[in-house]
């Protein structure tokens, strides 16, 4: 069990701002199409749907950006853009947040990654997604990752946000990994299926159940089992902290030659799931800055997943609202 006071919780607080955070990994665009379904197509046994109302939001790697600059830290974000209409829709978003869109590469080769969803009385249609898989080029490689070189020592926190896309290469993550841990900076890792082993060496490696299942072949049934994977995965990575997200039961921590340590989720009205991983991230990376220790900081940011998840659709988290709550949840 953690326990922070209401005094500990108003110095991590007032520590919560004036970080620069650079996100690296796959940006997306959420699109929504809002309508109605008063027939089905006379051309297929389809509905139609009258559209009342289109919007964008951030997704992927962007949205990991959008919580850090919520929580009042300066969100760089880095990473590839199509030479097509959603890129500059994206763009336009970016400047709106008042984040920079120079470390935002384009790729006319490829798409910005798009995942558009027709959504009828609040019930989803269907998804049309535009994307490409391919890796990144070693000409734009090359420029992502000097471009960070260059601007390293103004940069307090690295977040690796892989959603395999193709912008975090092997040789890339190994590079960024390279370079943070030459500076002693703190570097924070939401992995996916494809790169999961080689996130090695990182300040904090944060997948999921699933993604740990997946990657091992194997099913987690019991907190025995979460223990043995957990310290196997930490052990193979070599990763200074492990968090293990669990879904409704919370979250694992694992640190070499100490107990695991298991938060449990809040009791909260869960309404919507979507980008409580982004929220959980994005929180934890600001508060080990913020100085926090990895279990305040899990604390926090499991706190701060439970929020979002009482929003619908992917809402991020405010430092306030964050820190008024937790306050409330001080006895």
């Amino acid at each position: 069990m953690i326990n922070l006071s209401k005094r500990r919780l108003t110095k991590i607080k007032n520590n919560f701002k004036n970080f620069n955070i650079a996100i690296i990994g796959d940006m997306m665009l959420d699109g929504y199409l809002w309508g109605e379904v008063n027939r089905i197509s006379p051309e297929a046994p389809v509905p139609i749907v009258e559209i009342d109302n289109e919007f964008f939001r951030f997704g992927g790697a962007a949205n990991v950006a959008l919580n850090i600059a919520k929580l009042g830290a300066n969100a760089i974000p880095f990473g590839l853009l199509g030479n097509d209409e959603s890129a500059v829709i994206f763009k336009t978003l970016i400047s709106n947040q008042n984040m920079s869109s120079e470390f935002l590469l384009t790729d006319s080769t490829r798409p910005t990654t798009t995942k558009t969803r027709v959504i009828s009385s609040d019930q989803q249609i269907v998804r049309i997604d535009k994307e490409s898989k391919k890796q990144i080029s070693n000409e734009l490689e090359t420029t992502l990752f000097n471009s960070l070189k260059s601007n390293i020592n103004n940069i307090d926190a690295i977040v690796l946000e892989d959603y395999n896309k193709g912008v975090l290469s092997k040789s890339l993550i190994t590079n960024i990994i390279k370079l943070a841990n030459s500076q002693n900076k703190i570097i924070t890792v939401d992995p996916k299926f494809e790169n999961f082993f080689n996130y090695k060496n990182v300040t904090v490696f944060k997948p999921n159940l699933k993604e740990t299942e997946d990657s091992f072949g194997i099913k987690i049934h019991s907190n025995d089992d979460i223990e043995n994977i957990g310290f196997k995965l930490l052990e193979i990575i070599s990763s200074k902290y492990l968090l293990l997200t669990l879904g409704a039961k919370g979250m694992a921590i694992f640190e070499k030659s100490k107990p695991m340590l298991i938060i449990p989720t809040k009791a909260r009205k869960v309404l919507d799931v979507s980008g409580a991983g982004d929220t959980v991230i994005s929180t934890l990376t600001v508060a080990l800055l913020a100085g926090s220790s990895i279990s305040e900081a899990t604390y926090l940011a499991n706190f701060a997943g439970g929020l979002v998840c009482e929003e619908a659709g992917v809402v991020p988290i405010e430092a306030d609202k964050l820190f008024t709550n937790l306050f409330l949840d001080v006895k």
